[in-house]
């Protein structure tokens, strides 16, 4: 029993001495934490053409997106006055109707209307050409999306790479080759990298989603294209 109680004595001295030694120790600092914004700044001089790209991909893709919207929405009121004006002969009032309309498919009607009187060939092929022009008006820059998406991320490969060569440049220097040297200098440029990828997956991102609403554009000016030209066909008082 003497024993036993000299055992547990001893432990509890040693526990006090241990608890007495840590409270003795320095405290050691929070690692320092590092905000969005000087990460972005510490990616270096490559970062500055890729925030340009950002703004650029972000103003495409928002322009294009509000003009479909503005110019492609799906207006059955103005096809259903259509018909019913060149179903009563008003050519004049449906010509009206187009010029003041200001969607792609009101004037391929009005075209398609200025020919009456022609071969429903020739006023088809009419139709067709100004279509064309409408669809090529809607993807204009688009392709520059395309182009970001595909840069983008080389800009962030190539800082990443400037920083490599940095951080040997300053070993031959210094001769100093710790991990931490290494390590500090490196984890920076690996921004560039991941700023670039970002934009190049918003840009490709965009620019399949803008594609996706440009068909579904399409789709609707020749199906409503097709019933004018299906409505010419048919008898009129």
């Amino acid at each position: 029993m003497t024993a036993l109680f000299a055992t547990i004595t001893e432990t509890l001295d040693t526990l006090n001495r241990t608890v007495a030694s840590a409270a003795n120790l320095p405290v050691q600092p929070a690692p320092e934490s590092m905000s969005l914004m000087s990460m972005i700044m510490k990616g270096g001089i490559i970062m500055i053409p890729i925030a340009i790209l950002s703004i650029a991909a972000v103003y495409v893709f928002i322009e294009r997106y509000l003009t479909f919207r503005r110019y492609v929405t799906s207006d059955e009121n103005f096809m259903n006055r259509i018909h019913d004006y060149i179903y009563d002969g008003r050519t004049d009032s449906a010509l009206a109707l187009c010029k003041n309309t200001s969607k792609p498919i009101a004037r391929m009607i009005e075209k398609g209307i200025l020919r009456l009187g022609r071969p429903i060939k020739e006023i088809e092929e009419s139709i067709e050409i100004v279509g064309k022009f409408e669809v090529y008006n809607l993807e204009k820059n688009i392709q520059i999306l395309a182009v970001i998406a595909g840069i983008a991320p080389m800009f962030g490969f190539l800082g990443t790479i400037i920083g490599v060569i940095k951080i040997f440049f300053t070993i031959s220097m210094t001769s100093d080759v710790s991990i931490g040297t290494v390590s500090s200098g490196l984890y920076v440029k690996m921004v560039s990298s991941a700023a670039g990828l970002t934009v190049g997956i918003i840009a490709y991102i965009g620019y399949h989603w803008l594609n996706i609403l440009l068909n579904k554009a399409i789709h609707q000016l020749e199906w409503n294209a097709m019933n004018f030209i299906d409505l010419l066909k048919s008898p009129v008082k």
